[in-house]
């Protein structure tokens, strides 16, 4: 992925204080392609507990540069959002909000459908309180082995990149990795950041130059003109062998009698003797 400034940098000094969810949106609306159109076309939501305080918020404030699409089913908002990225070849996306337990879990498989096909979509499911001030909460997965495990973690079998913020500074190399992820070709496909409530509306500095304006191309691995020649004579070699092997395959094999429609080659000697004293008959 090539991201650079499209604009001056600002002092190092100069930092904003935002909660971790207005981050978010800030930077995903900073986002632009390689021909300057914003690389995220929007956000479909269904709010609920886990996601209407925090990116709710955020994402209202910000309507203007990001615009939400409000959805009645997680899963059909999911396969929008990856029919989006399909329809712009891979080099625009949607990002996807949903709130706690089964609003996370109906994302699985279109996450699986994107991760086979490698299209990029964003998942912003909410998760349980990291402070576990209040626990449990409503329609959290309560493990009695792991204090740690919630319905997101369902997503990381069918993720190309996975993570949960447990922290507002976080943000600063994850949504780097996240974006870096969905705009490779060969890295590129569903990207889980599970987002606690709590964490979602604690306010941290951060750097002003982080949500700059900044271009992501599609990168793509191609192969050089001298390395491919070698690659053209193996293959070339390996079809004159196969073409060798298959015409003496079948020069070994019996061939039918051209002259013979009986087919008189395949018989033994002793058939044969039958069949001349009986043509009539088959024995």
């Amino acid at each position: 992925m090539n991201q650079r400034a499209t604009q001056p940098e600002t002092a190092v000094n100069s930092t904003v204080r935002l909660t971790a969810a207005q981050a978010i949106v800030r930077y995903l609306a900073a986002q632009r392609t390689e021909h300057g159109e914003p690389l995220f076309g929007g956000v479909f939501a269904i709010f609920g507990h886990g996601n209407v305080a925090g990116m709710g918020e955020a994402l209202y404030r910000h309507r203007e540069e990001l615009p939400t699409y409000r959805a009645h089913n997680e899963q059909a908002m999911a396969h929008s959002a990856i029919a989006y990225a399909k329809a712009h070849m891979r080099r625009r996306m949607m990002a996807v909000t949903t709130s706690i337990g089964p609003g996370a879990t109906n994302l699985v498989t279109a996450a699986a459908l994107a991760h086979v096909n490698r299209l990029p979509v964003l998942f912003l499911p909410g998760d349980i309180f990291v402070s576990r001030a209040p626990d449990p909460v409503l329609q959290q997965v309560e493990d009695g082995h792991d204090g740690g495990v919630s319905a997101n973690d369902a997503l990381k079998a069918v993720s190309r990149y996975f993570d949960r913020i447990v922290h507002p500074a976080q943000l600063l190399s994850a949504l780097p990795r996240a974006i870096r992820v969905l705009s490779d070709a060969a890295l590129c496909g569903p990207v889980t950041l599970a987002l606690p409530q709590d964490v979602q509306a604690i306010a941290y500095n951060y750097p002003a130059s982080f949500f700059e304006p900044r271009s992501s191309s599609m990168r793509r691995r191609r192969c050089r003109a001298k390395s491919s020649a070698p690659p053209r004579r193996c293959v070339k070699r390996a079809s004159r062998s196969s073409c060798r092997a298959a015409a003496c395959s079948t020069a070994s094999r019996p061939r039918r009698c051209a002259r013979s429609r009986t087919g008189m080659a395949f018989l033994s000697p002793r058939r044969r003797r039958a069949r001349a004293r009986s043509p009539g008959t088959m024995r």
